[in-house]
């Protein structure tokens, strides 16, 4: 188990039932960036790679 899936499951565990739009994760992951500037480039990266889901593999 990564560290980091104990955030993930926190996450799923506590707000797994609720529905969102893209355009609020988007606001929420600025927001976490405004407040946490060192994490910008993994924030970056996570929204590209969503971002590019549906993209075929090259």
């Amino acid at each position: 188990m990564y560290f980091t899936d104990r955030g993930i499951e926190e996450l799923e565990r506590r707000r797994g039932d609720e529905e969102v739009t893209l355009t609020w994760v988007a606001d929420e992951m600025r927001h976490f960036v405004d407040l946490n500037p060192e994490f910008e480039v993994a924030v970056e990266r996570l929204a590209t790679f969503l971002a590019r889901l549906d993209d075929e593999e090259e």
